[in-house]
């Protein structure tokens, strides 16, 4: 018996139902447990994310302390004797810091004032160490907050040194602003971090760190008002595994032998849950993730899911860590799961009733054609009888891809004058092989072909040999992009060769499969040699700047070259009298001759230097030493510092090679200098000092050039072409530099440092590997 088509779409609806809540059903029991597995993971990352949310609050007060350290760090008051107006001074700005746990001074003779919050017997304690000739004294003054003495000790077995302490050390080395790591405060065996900054003297040596406690007990604080299900934690551990902040304050600190306090590791806390789910990263050097990490893991019978997040930020390099048991997430709603099978059964026999009401539904039109083809073959009715609502329906679907493929045949037509009459050189080419299936005059008239000589030739015949092709038009198939544009030669017919700007365009069917490419040129033959005589001007300009400095040096090179020629003379003259006085002692006459060479060296070298920067096709990029070439340029500049009192300091430590052109390098180190040199020699500046600093990093080296002149006008365009400060300058010294490193892929700007001094700086590129010639037949732009 044959099934209507009704019955069969009410059947396949009415099955699909079916199949449907029986899939959902059956995929519950099997997907349940992973999606409330997820729901715990996106819990314990809001919980995460909220901690770090509220520790980048913890920044605020930090960059305030680093601030107000650097600030104490210029006060003259820091840099005296006067250990009581220090001690008001901490006090006052305590006072007016509520977020602040104490601040602090230590100089470079063991000498120590600290003032910090106490909780008895007065509100603040200040502790002074005096080392002197006649040996160490400790004091505790306990103070109210109006300055009031409370009460008086001296502690004479406290044997305390700044010196030994890490944000000590930390800020005498690095010689900047610092914040250390978490740790225990030694006085109050509180968790905090510190931030401190080098005091120097007038004459740049350093003096002594100011510092700025701030505590961190707060952040454990609010770890203890979470509530992650019923028995999660939340803890954050710092990059080395030591737990800064947990619910329980009580198990982040142990004591040392010597007893001072220390952090606690992950993989000794007293928290065994956090110490199962964390404690295999005890043994890494750095414990920071970069993505969020999350896991199950089984404790004591029960099974907990946990979450690592990324580090929160460079400046708080923290990580939080949360975990929770899996029953605070799953139980309740596994209880759920039996009521939840019925529901979908119940639903699935109510889905089904409505699929057989909708089947009739669809079928109804179905129907009506299936009657009315019946009673016009029965010539009950006429064909040309109005149709079914539904035929006309179709009977319009026809008459719209009728249009639409008409209108494709004019798109066709339209496209194709276009491609003829276009004023750019246009042409159709075949893929795999690289054929010219179809050019335009404008495309044939470029090559010197006809249009009919074109065709036939490949895009391989037509290319520079030196020129790489686009990828499409290989056989192997090799790439996958849907346009290329560059830039390339081609040949011409007379064998001459023109630079055009090359778009190609791969046209793909519907299934994305290259049917063939769409290629179009532009002649810039012109605006390339044009640019070649602009890069020829610039070279020269270049060149003409270093002549014009290397002129202005000339007699500050006369005075550098005659003391080791003078030196030579005295020596030679000196060997020449041991000889005819037929002295004995070999031991002298070889100390007077390596004497002359050193001398005779170092005039070689003063020559070297000067030809290297003036050689004028120096410009071929290559490995080379910074330091050594910044030691060259001190040689032609160390007379003219000399002979206007001007002391040059450099600071370069295990410098990695650069690559670059060794002399254009050369000249904007030169020209910095010499700009240094002058600003102070025209200004009544008290320091006379030019600094030199380079340092590596990993986009390459980054060098630093400071002086003690009045500095710019903040209004002027220092790098503008012809724009200059000096009455006789030209205004193309610091233009020239700016492009020279810019060609590099360096950059070269001004700013000032710290204490307000002039300062240029400027970027040098790592040393990178040769890359190895292209392959011809890929392209990539």
């Amino acid at each position: 018996m044959k099934l209507s088509l009704g019955m069969i779409l009410a059947l396949c609806l009415a099955g699909l139902q079916f199949v449907a809540v029986t899939v959902v059903v059956f995929s519950s029991f099997l997907t349940s447990e992973k999606v409330l597995l997820e729901h715990a993971r996106q819990l314990l990352s809001d919980v995460g994310t909220n901690t770090i949310e509220h520790s980048k609050g913890f920044l605020t007060p930090a960059k305030g302390a680093a601030e107000l350290a650097t600030r104490l760090a210029e006060n003259q008051v820091i840099a005296s004797d006067n250990f009581q107006q220090l001690e008001k001074l901490l006090f006052q700005q305590l006072q007016i810091s509520p977020q602040f746990a104490g601040l602090f001074y230590g100089d470079e003779a063991g000498n120590f004032v600290y003032v910090m919050r106490s909780g008895g017997p007065g509100p603040f304690r200040t502790k002074i160490i005096r080392q002197d000739e006649t040996g160490r004294q400790t004091d505790l003054i306990w103070r109210d907050n109006t300055y009031a003495a409370v009460e008086y000790r001296r502690d004479p077995e406290d044997s305390f040194d700044p010196r030994s302490r890490l944000w000590y050390q930390t800020a005498s080395e690095k010689l900047t602003s610092i914040w250390t790591d978490p740790y225990i405060f030694f006085t109050s065996q509180t968790p905090g971090i510190t931030a401190a900054s080098p005091v120097f003297d007038d004459e740049g040596a350093l003096q002594g760190v100011v510092g700025v406690d701030i505590g961190i007990d707060s952040i454990s604080e609010f770890l203890s008002r979470l509530n992650i299900g019923d028995n999660g934690k939340a803890l954050i551990l710092n990059r080395n595994g030591d737990v800064i902040a947990h619910p329980n304050q009580d198990l982040i600190s142990t004591a040392n032998a010597d007893g001072t306090f220390r952090f606690v590791n992950i993989g000794e806390i007293g928290d065994p849950v956090a110490q199962a789910a964390f404690g295999d990263l005890s043994g890494d050097a750095d414990i920071s993730v970069e993505r969020e990490i999350y896991s199950r893991f089984s404790h004591g019978g029960s099974t907990y899911v946990s979450t690592l997040m990324p580090v929160i930020s460079e400046a708080l390099p923290w990580t939080i860590a949360v975990y929770a048991p899996e029953a605070d997430f799953t139980g309740e709603i596994k209880a759920n799961r039996t009521q939840n099978v019925w529901i979908a059964a119940s639903i699935a026999v109510c889905t089904a009733v409505l699929g057989l009401a909708l089947a009739n539904f669809i079928h109804k039109p179905v129907r009506a054609f299936a009657v009315r083809s019946s009673l016009v073959s029965q010539g009950e009715i006429s064909a040309s009888d109005p149709l079914p609502k539904t035929y006309r329906e179709l009977e319009r679907a026809n008459e719209t891809l009728v249009q639409a493929i008409a209108e494709r045949k004019r798109s066709e037509a339209e496209f194709g004058r276009t491609f003829d009459l276009a004023s750019r050189g246009m042409a159709q080419v075949e893929e795999g092989t690289g054929r010219l299936m179809r050019v335009n005059n404008k495309f044939a008239q470029m090559l010197g072909y006809e249009a009919s000589e074109v065709l036939g030739m490949t895009v391989h015949e037509i290319s520079h040999p030196d020129d790489a092709v686009a990828g499409f038009f290989f056989e192997d198939g090799s790439h996958n992009r849907s346009e290329y544009l560059h830039e390339k030669r081609l040949l011409r017919k007379d064998g001459s060769v023109i630079w055009v700007s090359e778009n190609v365009i791969v046209i793909r069917d519907d299934a994305g499969n290259s049917r063939h490419a769409v290629m179009t040129v532009d002649d810039i033959t012109e605006r390339k040699a044009a640019e070649s005589k602009i890069q020829r001007l610039n070279r020269e300009l270049s060149h003409s700047s270093r002549v014009n400095v290397m002129g202005q040096m000339a007699t500050s090179l006369a005075h550098e070259l005659n003391q080791p020629l003078l030196a030579i003379t005295q020596n030679m003259d000196s060997a020449l009298y041991q000889l005819k006085q037929n002295a004995s002692d070999p031991e002298e006459l070889k100390t007077i001759l390596e004497e002359t060479d050193r001398h005779a060296h170092r005039a070689g070298d003063i020559i070297r230097a000067l030809r290297g920067f003036v050689k004028k096709d120096g410009v071929e990029k290559a490995e080379f030493d910074f330091a050594e070439l910044m030691e060259q340029t001190l040689h032609l500049v160390g007379s003219e510092a000399k002979d206007h009192g001007i002391s040059i300091r450099t600071r370069t430590q295990g410098l990695d090679p650069v690559y670059g052109s060794r002399v254009q390098i050369a000249q904007v180190l030169l020209n910095l200098l010499r700009n240094a040199i002058e600003a102070i020699n025209d200004s009544d500046a008290a320091q006379r000092v030019v600094s030199i600093e380079a340092d590596s990093a990993d986009g390459g080296l980054t060098v630093r050039i400071t002086d003690t002149g009045p500095g710019f006008d903040p209004s002027s365009n220092l790098f503008e072409q012809f724009e200059t400060t000096k009455e006789d300058g030209m205004g193309l010294g610091l233009s020239i530099c700016r492009s020279i490193i810019e060609a590099h892929g360096g950059k070269l700007w001004y700013q000032q440092d710290g204490r307000g001094r002039s300062q240029f700086c400027f970027t040098v590129p790592a040393l990178v590997p040769k890359v190895a010639k292209e392959k011809r037949n890929e392209f990539s732009v």
